[in-house]
């Protein structure tokens, strides 16, 4: 293939992808409503769009997927929603903020292997299905990008001219910066065991047994560290309303502060995917070799029993006070992430060395 065709292919892909996450994001926010009503006891979305199914005999009819349409009638009014724009705010800076937390979400996609070689009408993928297949340093490529994330939380609350902004952008941002050095401790390991930062490469390495079975340690960090990066509950500080007023958002409406949103839930599905590439074999499974399409199945459903997860801890764990967040981060995250780095380090070399076996 040419550079143009495959320029061309990775543009195509990447649309296709791309859509999907957002399509995706939108309905996660319902899953999650839902799945917290049911953990909770309560009542989830129920109004906003159902298919009707009469019962026999006559009677209330019954409602098919109650709430379905309810992420469409979310966007709309966050479209139509006043947007005022609070005066003396850096207003370039103001406006540049949501878009540097929105574009880390999705250029994280890139890299992710959706699936296996794979002929689709005629065009072949290989070595795998991504955006940018064979990328040798896919790994850096994400840490690269996830750190991009914290200039929009930290400029969102500085160009808000709001102490409570202000406060939220530093909390956040902190907090962010702390965790990443875990969850990147964390991603070592599984370059180690597989001698690659090529995504691709790693998920092949676990065709004998994932990575979660070797190292649960690390993905036990791994996901720990995405929950803060993503800044969700137990290590959602900078929402606290009763000290910060919703944190850096504060000053944001309409579209400005659902892009926020967005971003969180898009890095959800991102993490999610990374969690399942890293440690859960990626898309692989059972009959992936001779029917390469269950690779798009089995990464769907990784996904989605990990975005389930992460709305389990939501509603189960209360809020972590500040000072027990980042005691938590330095104190322990990070020596258990660099320790179990260094063992694995020690057994690969001698394993490599022949001493083990």
């Amino acid at each position: 293939m040419t550079p143009g065709q495959i320029a061309l292919r990775a543009l195509i892909v990447g649309f296709i992808i791309a859509f999907a996450v957002i399509t995706g994001f939108a309905y996660t926010t319902l899953l999650e409503r839902k799945l917290l009503a049911r953990l909770q006891a309560r009542i989830g979305p129920n109004r906003a769009g159902y298919i009707p199914i009469p019962r026999r005999g006559g009677g209330k009819e019954r409602k098919l997927l109650a709430g379905f349409m309810q992420p469409a009638a979310d966007a709309v009014k966050l479209f139509f929603k006043e947007d005022p724009q609070p005066t003396m705010v850096d207003s370039w800076v103001y406006n540049l903020a949501p878009m540097l937390a929105v574009i880390p979400a999705v250029v994280i996609l890139a890299v992710i292997p959706w699936a296996g070689k794979i002929n689709i009408f005629g065009a072949v993928f290989e070595p795998y299905f991504a955006i940018a297949p064979g990328l040798n340093v896919a790994v850096m490529f994400f840490l690269a990008i996830t750190s991009i994330g914290v200039y929009g939380v930290a400029l969102a609350g500085w160009a808000s001219n709001s102490k409570y902004a202000v406060l939220g952008g530093i909390r956040a941002s902190a907090q962010m910066i702390s965790y990443e050095l875990a969850l990147g401790m964390s991603v070592l390991v599984p370059i180690m065991i597989a001698d690659s930062m090529d995504l691709g490469v790693i998920v092949e390495a676990q065709r004998g047994g994932w990575f979660i079975f070797l190292q649960p340690l690390a993905a036990f960090v791994f996901f720990v560290g995405a929950l803060a990066e993503l800044q969700r509950a137990p290590f959602d500080l900078l929402e606290a309303e009763q000290e910060l007023s919703a944190g850096y958002t504060v000053e944001y409406a309409g579209m400005r502060f659902g892009m926020f949103f967005l971003a969180e839930y898009m890095k959800m599905i991102s993490f999610s995917a990374l969690t399942a590439v890293f440690f859960l074999g990626g898309y692989r499974g059972p009959f992936v070799d001779q029917v390469p399409a269950l690779g798009f199945v089995y990464i769907i459903l990784k996904i989605f029993i990990l975005l389930c997860v992460m709305i389990w801890v939501r509603a189960s764990l209360p809020r972590l006070r500040y000072d027990q967040l980042m005691s938590f981060g330095w104190k322990v995250l990070l020596p258990i992430s660099v320790l179990n780095f260094l063992l694995t380090a020690i057994f690969i070399v001698l394993a490599q060395e022949g001493f083990l076996f």
